[in-house]
């Protein structure tokens, strides 16, 4: 990204209706912030949209050169989220900077953030019956296994 689109792209965030989050995330020292989204309504002076409480993506780490206004606000910034529990209403900022580093790739692999794919859900927010995990989908690399076999052998493809 060349430095006069970093720079729009800071501009853009600060004058944006997240720019209160912009802002105080620019100013937060350290490299982790664990906090409510009840705090982050007391920051933005505004509560978060109904999507915000239902939905794991709107939280999700869209690339700091485009997507909502709202993922803008801490990319600009900084920072990523993590750990978002949509229950208690919780999640972690982590500096970009700070985050560990992605398993090496084989050529011809592309890298990417797991999380901004396939988010983080707690385990009770499964269905009852519905027993799989992101490793059983996923390998190392992010590839699609093609998930769990049940006692026949056949694959799944209820996962509703």
């Amino acid at each position: 990204m060349t430095v006069a689109r970093d720079r729009l792209i800071r501009e853009a965030a600060s004058r944006g209706k997240y720019a209160p989050l912009y802002r105080y995330l620019s100013a937060r020292t350290g490299s982790r912030w664990r906090t409510t989204f009840v705090e982050i309504e007391t920051i933005l002076g505004f509560d978060l949209p109904d999507s915000a409480r239902l939905y794991r993506p709107w939280w999700s780490n869209q690339k700091k050169d485009g997507g909502h206004s709202h993922a803008l606000a801490w990319r600009a910034a900084g920072w990523k989220t993590r750990q978002v529990d949509l229950e208690a209403e919780t999640l972690e900022f982590v500096h970009a900077e700070e985050e560990p580093a992605l398993p090496a790739m084989t050529a011809g692999e592309k890298a990417f953030d797991l999380d901004e794919f396939w988010p983080v859900i707690p385990g009770d927010a499964w269905p009852q019956d519905f027993a799989v995990s992101r490793e059983q989908i996923y390998d190392e690399a992010g590839r699609l296994t093609g998930g769990p076999q049940d006692e026949a052998g056949s694959r799944r493809r209820d996962v509703s």
